[in-house]
């Protein structure tokens, strides 16, 4: 299929690329389940109480067991002292579940989300930044004239390099590579931006033979 890439004067000029990358079906089931196994995992797991058994102290019995008019205790580890274990409390990363994500559903929710950018005409596709830009003004101007105020810039190395002290400042945009973003990140930003050479990248990361079964379970469905 063909896409249009554009320059910074607005020309436009149509380039090919794979259609398993840029006109996949779209799977809106699989991108929120990834969505959701992403964030769930991405939360900070910290909030934990000791138990009963994790109080250190002695665990002999406070008092008799009868004569004393007292309800019978035995330790002071128990909850219902002060300095005691809680019950019921968070246990840290053991209490919850991690949530397994599969390379299958990583690529196939990727290439969904940009065949989706594309579909919606949020996708920019530019030359290579061959040349340093220092000035964040003078990024801003380029990202301004490309209508690209929100966008995220998925760049080959060698472009990443050359923009980004210029455009780390820049409110609503975001600069990385091929091997450093998720699927949340295209859902995060209205536009994505790709180079000629990200797209190289991308279309031999992600142009492959899906598994036969994993294909029968999130797309005959349809």
């Amino acid at each position: 299929m063909k896409i249009d890439k554009i320059d910074i004067k607005g020309n436009k000029q149509p380039i090919e690329v794979a259609d398993k990358v840029f006109g996949c079906k779209i799977n809106k089931d699989l991108i929120s389940q990834v969505l959701y196994k992403s964030n769930a995992n991405f939360k900070g797991r910290k909030a934990k109480t000791k138990q009963k058994n994790e109080i250190v102290g002695s665990t002999s019995k406070i008092y008799a067991q009868k004569g004393t008019g007292n309800a019978r205790h035995a330790s002071r580890k128990a909850p219902i002292f002060v300095g005691g274990g809680v019950a019921h409390g968070p246990k840290g990363e053991n209490n919850y579940k991690f949530r397994k994500l599969n390379k299958s559903e990583k690529k196939l929710s990727v290439t969904s989300l940009i065949t989706e950018k594309n579909k919606d005409n949020n996708l920019i596709v530019i030359d290579d930044f061959e040349k340093e830009i220092k000035k964040t003004k003078e990024m801003f101007s380029i990202l301004s004239s490309l209508k690209a105020s929100n966008s995220l810039l998925l760049l080959d190395k060698s472009s990443k390099k050359n923009i980004f002290r210029s455009s780390r400042n820049i409110p609503n945009i975001k600069v990385t590579d091929i091997n450093h973003f998720s699927s949340y990140d295209i859902t995060k930003y209205k536009k994505l931006l790709l180079t000629l050479s990200s797209i190289k990248e991308l279309e031999k990361k992600y142009s492959w033979k899906i598994n036969l079964t994993f294909t029968i379970k999130y797309y005959l469905l349809w």
